[in-house]
């Protein structure tokens, strides 16, 4: 296995039109990634012999290097059948059968794809169509099809993850943080700008409490690791519960991260007190908005009330939270924007930190399926071919320039003491279990000394 992480450089093309990475694969110049296929590669290659390569894609800028290597391959190896897979291919499904870049692979696994993926070997393995199996996208001498099924995995007969022949120890970091996913898709699924939905055919589903723990303790002793980052898409508040009170009778002895709404449900001090015995140390919130006109508009199912007591519970437990919201929801004015962040300066003796972004129209969310619901146009440039958003304008609320004005003037001017943008994830939770909270906000306060950052949005915006 070969582990290629997001490179920041767009080789000076644009990833969202199949002629230009055409263009970057050909360009010996300016193509990286034709010096690492020769280098990494093409020897890894030409040592194992496979009959089959898989390339899972996560980001839409991993294009470049995915069809670099999927058109070199090509050339060398002809007879190897290249499949890719990953979120950014299952949401291009719709485009993917008519670009011109299927001429560097053979098939693509959309969706779900433990099951297709164990299943398009057999068939490539055995000689045989690939007609029957699920989820997959392929070409043969007739053209490009589409396979008639599709299929949802049965999260009860999942074995662990398997992490055998990746570099663990490879990673920047300095000891192992291992994923792991007890659920597929999201309990709640109803929020107005998401689409992370799009990543499945069926719907929410999540293993029992106890398969889940038994793969916790599988992951644990197998790979020696103690930190575990929970990748769900929001985890459910039962599950939750049942969770902390797992870890502790179990002595699991881990400590972990994970991703959640603010829930009524859970505004329970002992739940939070379970929580921190557990080990969980750090908490990203879906936060989105302060104004409750807003969060009614996105269909967050909550209030600034709930937002508040979570904050202080989460806070008075010892566990790091950080809260991510977006300027510019169709119909969000700047004063409600404003008023946002008001509310976390309100509360940000229990705000740790957080991150804003501006509303994107992603290609399969809620608003661009139903634009005009939300007074929304949308303008869509045909050679775009690859596009995963669009540009937009609206009318009522903040234009997509003026949510920009207003994030750009947040970031000059928000509390520093929140600043974590420069800070990735995993090394944020792995410096919160070693030292705890307070040095981590030592840190950042002495950074913010150096910087000379002014600490107030007051008149900026």
């Amino acid at each position: 296995r070969i582990c290629m992480p997001p490179m920041e450089t767009n080789l000076s093309y644009k990833v969202f039109v199949s002629s230009e990475i055409m263009e970057a694969v050909n360009d010996i110049q300016v193509n990286i990634y034709r010096d690492v296929f020769d280098h990494l590669v093409k020897p890894a290659i030409e040592a194992e012999q496979p009959d089959v390569i898989g390339i899972s894609i996560v980001l839409q800028q991993q294009l470049f290097s995915t069809m670099t290597f999927c058109a070199l391959i090509k050339q060398h190896f002809p007879h190897i059948h290249i499949t890719i897979g990953g979120n950014t291919v299952t949401r291009l499904r719709d485009v993917l059968p008519q670009s011109p870049l299927f001429q560097y692979f053979d098939s693509a696994v959309v969706y779900e794809g433990e099951t297709a993926f164990v299943q398009l070997v057999s068939a490539v393995g055995a000689k045989r169509s690939l007609a029957e199996v699920p989820n997959t996208i392929y070409r043969d001498e007739a053209g490009v099809h589409t396979s008639p099924t599709s299929y949802a995995e049965d999260l009860a007969t999942l074995p662990p993850p398997d992490f055998d022949g990746l570099p663990l120890e490879k990673y920047f970091v300095p000891t192992k943080i291992l994923p792991y996913l007890a659920t597929r898709g999201c309990y709640w699924g109803r929020c107005e700008f998401c689409d992370h939905g799009e990543g499945y055919t069926a719907g929410y589903r999540s293993k029992k409490i106890q398969d889940a723990l038994a793969d916790i303790q599988y992951l644990r002793d197998k790979y020696g690791a103690k930190h575990f980052h929970f990748t769900d898409e929001s985890y459910p508040p039962a599950l939750f519960r049942k969770l902390a009170r797992g870890l502790i009778e179990n002595q699991m002895g881990i400590v972990w991260t994970t991703h959640m709404r603010f829930e009524k449900s859970l505004l329970d001090e002992q739940v939070w007190q379970d929580a921190k015995e557990s080990g969980c140390k750090y908490l990203h919130f879906g936060y989105e908005s302060g104004v409750e006109r807003v969060l009614q508009l996105m269909d967050k199912a909550t209030t600034t009330e709930i937002m508040t007591k979570h904050l202080q519970l989460t806070a008075n437990a010892g566990i790091w939270n950080h809260c991510m919201g977006f300027f510019g929801f169709p119909g969000e004015t700047k004063e409600e924007a404003w008023q946002s962040v008001q509310f976390l300066e309100q509360n940000k003796d229990q705000v740790h930190s957080l991150g804003f972004g501006t509303f994107d129209l992603g290609r399969h969310n809620p608003v661009a399926k139903h634009p005009e619901k939300w007074g929304v146009t949308a303008y869509k440039n045909p050679e775009w071919d690859l596009a995963l958003d669009y540009y937009y304008t609206v009318k009522n609320g903040m234009s997509i320039e003026e949510a920009e004005r207003v994030f750009e003037q947040f970031e000059k001017h928000h509390n520093p003491g929140w600043d974590l943008r420069l800070y990735t994830r995993e090394y944020i939770f792995l410096y919160i279990t070693k030292f705890g909270l307070g040095k981590l906000q030592d840190l950042q306060h002495r950074s913010v000394k150096t910087a000379g950052v002014t600490t107030t949005l007051a008149g900026k915006m």
